[in-house]
């Protein structure tokens, strides 16, 4: 039985090649078969689409409005069974993903080997920088992005919570009086981030409001881990991620600041180019980070929350 499908892919054919006969053989059907479907069409809307004479055949004004719309519909039907087909296929080949160094490192390399063991027809290339490589031009499949999408030609994908905390060594502490609020910070030796573009450490209040303070210090790093070993060897007070911090935190080498006070947070994501869909192997990397990480990470369990657990 002939559908509507049916007719719509005849006309298609017919207006593209501009011959019943070529769009027939395309199509694997008879040319008096095309014709049939193409008439039967045009009787169903009540309109011609075709201009028909013994040596042309064109789309009349009425017919190159609907064949715009009828390519659309046919790509789209096009894409979505493929899209249905990649589903269920078996993510393989290379994946190119790129990552923040300390993140990388610390975190993410732990969750790889099950992810490869998992899929075992992926191969996998991880680049480590906190460089924001320019995923398209650069022919990355995936980014692994700490922070706030700025570029907005990317999709993202929250996979969890990225916490921050204030902290400082209990020797350092000994020495110094303890911040309880965040302005008692502009006294104190803050270990900031040199890609800062100023020296400002933002809070939430216990009351919800927005506060900010301008800190300075003797020593400046463009990298979290190193910010974290000073912390640790008492020269003065850090704000970082948790997963940068929180094994020091639970074992007390290191005290968290500021109760009630709380850093603004931001989000672990992936980032991928703009697409109608994922391919399976883009997918099956992001579902597994979301599954492994989020929405409440391991590296958070057990740390006390501006002085609160």
């Amino acid at each position: 039985m002939l559908t509507r499908f049916d007719y719509l892919q005849a006309f298609v054919r017919v207006a593209e090649t501009g011959s019943f006969s070529e769009a027939a053989r395309r199509l694997g059907l008879s040319k008096s078969m095309v014709s049939r479907q193409v008439s039967s069409l045009e009787a169903e809307l009540g309109v011609r689409l075709l201009h028909r004479t013994t040596r042309s055949l064109s789309p009349t004004e009425a017919g190159r409005a609907y064949l715009d719309r009828c390519q659309r519909i046919l790509a789209d039907l096009d894409e979505a069974n493929l899209l249905v087909s990649q589903l269920q296929a078996m993510p393989r080949g290379r994946l190119r993903v790129s990552a923040p160094l300390s993140f990388g490192i610390g975190h993410l390399s732990a969750a790889l080997p099950g992810f490869l063991e998992r899929y075992p027809e992926i191969e996998l290339e991880m680049n480590m920088t906190d460089r924001h490589v320019d995923l398209v031009e650069e022919g990355w499949d995936v980014a692994v992005r700490i922070g706030r999408l700025a570029d907005s030609s990317l999709i993202a994908r929250r996979l969890a919570p990225i916490r921050r905390l204030a902290a400082a060594a209990p020797a350092y502490l000994e020495r110094r009086s303890m911040p309880l609020v965040p302005s008692d910070l502009e006294g104190h030796d803050c270990l900031t981030h040199s890609g800062m573009v100023a020296a400002e450490w933002r809070f939430v209040s216990p009351d919800g409001r927005p506060l900010q303070v301008g800190v300075h210090g003797r020593f400046h790093a463009d990298n979290g881990d190193v910010l974290r070993v000073m912390a640790l060897a008492g020269l003065g007070v850090v704000l970082l991620p948790s997963f940068f911090l929180g094994d020091d935190i639970r074992a007390g080498r290191l005290v968290p600041l500021l109760e009630g006070f709380v850093p603004l947070d931001v989000s672990l994501n992936a980032v991928y180019p703009h697409g109608r869909h994922l391919s399976p192997k883009v997918r099956a990397f992001v579902d597994y980070l979301a599954e492994s990480f989020g929405p409440e990470p391991y590296w958070d369990r057990g740390i006390a929350w501006g002085g609160k657990a």
